[in-house]
């Protein structure tokens, strides 16, 4: 339970850095601590995505990842970093990714905090 609760932490603060770093991705609330909370629930919907959704596209496109040598893994972040705003569109959440390839951009930048933050972080159950 603790190593999930660590990796929401690291997700959401990654995600934190990619609404700050980029203008199309959005995030807006009455206050901080609405952001605060908008960006847990945020960060859940992405590791749920991720858990249930990723694995299944990988395996699908596993052709592409010889072919072009890991690179369609920058597509498939994307795709999911879109596929959470869409369901945060649906549960009415104020998070809002626009187009693909700031998709492409916050993925990257989501991989890269999220892994520095899982190296700080701990991981023991």
């Amino acid at each position: 339970m603790k190593n999930f609760v660590v990796k929401t932490i690291a997700n959401a603060g990654a995600l934190a850095v990619a609404v700050w770093i980029l203008d199309k991705i959005t995030l807006t609330g009455d206050s901080t601590g609405k952001e605060i909370g908008t960006l847990l629930l945020v960060a859940l919907i992405f590791g749920l995505v991720n858990f249930l959704v990723k694995p299944i596209v990988k395996v699908l496109t596993f052709p592409l990842f010889i072919l072009t040598l890991g690179l369609i893994t920058l597509v498939i972040n994307a795709l999911m970093l879109l596929l959470t705003s869409w369901f945060a569109d649906k549960l009415d959440l104020s998070f809002h990714v626009e187009g693909f390839w700031t998709a492409v951009l916050g993925g990257l930048i989501i991989s890269v905090v999220s892994w520095a933050l899982n190296v700080v972080l701990p991981d023991k159950d």
